[in-house]
């Protein structure tokens, strides 16, 4: 039987029932009501539960989404998502509309996008499994703390029972599986900004990200709040609504990895790389799932123009100019920014947020993963090995994490050669991608792609792959 992941209604009312107590709405009178007819919780790591609702039960858990979407929430004027609104909460929002510095050289790009590919890598093997899992699984070949990629070599036969790896990475992903970057969705938002900018240029619209999805991206690549924005489209409905239908992942972590892009073709102005990153996440996210992609734009396009690792940290206070700073992700950003300055031990650190979030938040949800993200950055001074291992062996989206750390902190790097062979080597200059003709693309052709656009070529002068 075919079990579709992140669509069913009976899952997403779960699901949205843990949104509305997070954004400020009062959902126990319809959680009593689910529960009375025999509803069940959300999943709590797969996609979709592990046998269908009858019919009663998914027709309520429908109403039942709608009724939580119109409840009020004493957050919504706090936390907007439109971008004049979110403006005009941010006091220190950076003058605009600003100037891009010149693009940096195809070098710089490459080892960004080499960083961003290596970081998700380290990742995949342990997608969705506990903090303790990553933990025991890298001590126990003595890659802890983590240095390197994970290997299934020398762990012991009972803790692989116990702790399986990430079932659809592991044979592309343990150190001794890697023949060139398997495809990833962390990689394929970036290929289809590409085409995005190529299409359109810097003033695309919304509807311009939704049509290109609907032309080039296969919807059974797409998860959590994509998948529900293009069932939406599907559906006749149009953006920003296609964020809000039926849509309880509209906080987490889609957008933030979709970001990059926007970062990279606007270099020294955050400005324009927030705003651009605003128009991309609106079609999937509302509040802070939008701030999540606003802050990593902006703190990617500073430090496209940054002289060292060392300026990590005013990058970072650069990204916290263009989201309000009373919303949610603001103080969790702040949050571990001081954890990892307290705290010499990351473990520590790593321990502090998941007892800050674990308990409220999807492992998915942007909250809790953009400020691991920032812990992992400020905790390493941006180097790039430090970044990512502490990226990704701190749990949750480990590989999205190690995705965004590794594409910043490379960045700042500046050149492929300052990343250490051991990540890179095994990558063989290829990725693979099931959008438009990308598949196979040397990281090379993508960093020259990315230095084109950051000149504002047209489609037509910007060359393809």
């Amino acid at each position: 039987m075919l079990r579709l992941t992140w669509v069913q209604p009976e899952d997403l009312l779960g699901h949205e029932l843990r949104q509305a107590a997070l954004d400020g709405r009062e959902p126990s009178r319809i959680a009593a009501r689910w529960t009375a007819a025999g509803g069940g919780q959300a999943p709590l790591r797969a996609g979709s539960s592990a046998e269908p609702a009858s019919r009663y039960l998914r027709t309520l858990a429908k109403d039942l989404l709608d009724e939580l979407a119109d409840l009020p929430s004493r957050l919504k004027d706090d936390e907007p998502t439109d971008l004049d609104k979110i403006k005009s909460r941010c006091p220190d929002w950076p003058n605009g509309p600003g100037t891009s510095a010149a693009p940096p050289p195809p070098t710089r790009y490459e080892a960004a996008w080499l960083g961003r590919a290596v970081g998700c890598l380290l990742g995949k093997p342990v997608e969705k499994l506990p903090l303790e899992a990553i933990r025991q699984l890298a001590g126990s070949t003595g890659n802890w703390p983590l240095s390197t990629y994970f290997t299934a070599r020398g762990v012991p036969e009972d803790l692989l029972a116990a702790h399986p790896w990430n079932r659809r990475s592991a044979t592309t992903s343990l150190a001794e599986n890697i023949d060139g970057m398997p495809e990833d969705d962390d990689l394929n938002y970036p290929l289809l900004n590409l085409l995005l900018l190529q299409r359109h240029g810097k003033t695309f619209t919304t509807t311009d990200v939704a049509r290109l999805w609907l032309d080039e991206l296969p919807p059974g690549r797409t998860f959590t709040a994509e998948r529900i924005a293009h069932r939406n489209l599907l559906l006749g409905i149009e953006p920003p609504h296609t964020a809000r239908h039926r849509n309880p992942f509209r906080e987490w972590i889609g957008a933030l990895i979709r970001a990059d892009v926007h970062g990279w073709t606007n270099p020294g102005d955050p400005t324009a790389a927030a705003e651009q990153a605003h128009r991309d996440a609106t079609l999937t996210h509302t509040a802070n799932g939008v701030y999540a992609a606003m802050f990593t734009a902006a703190v990617i396009a500073q430090a496209a123009t940054a002289t060292g690792a060392q300026d990590i940290h005013a990058c970072l206070r650069t990204g916290l100019r263009v989201i309000p700073p009373g919303s949610r992700l603001a103080e969790a950003i702040r949050h571990a920014v001081r954890l990892a300055r307290t705290h010499e031990d990351f473990g520590t650190v790593v321990d502090e947020l998941h007892a800050a979030h674990a308990d409220t938040h999807h492992w998915v949800h942007a909250i809790p993963n953009t400020a691991l993200i920032t812990a992992a950055l400020t905790h390493a001074d941006g180097d790039f090995t430090g970044s990512i291992c502490r990226a990704v062996s701190g749990g949750w989206d480990t590989d999205s994490n190690g995705a965004t750390a590794g594409s910043i902190a490379a960045l700042l790097a500046g050149t492929p050669t300052a990343l250490p062979d051991r990540w890179t080597a095994p990558l063989k200059n290829r990725l693979a991608t099931s959008v438009a003709d990308f598949n196979g693309t040397g990281f090379d052709t993508l960093a020259r792609l990315t230095h084109e656009l950051t000149h504002r070529l047209t489609p037509l002068e910007a060359a393809h792959p």
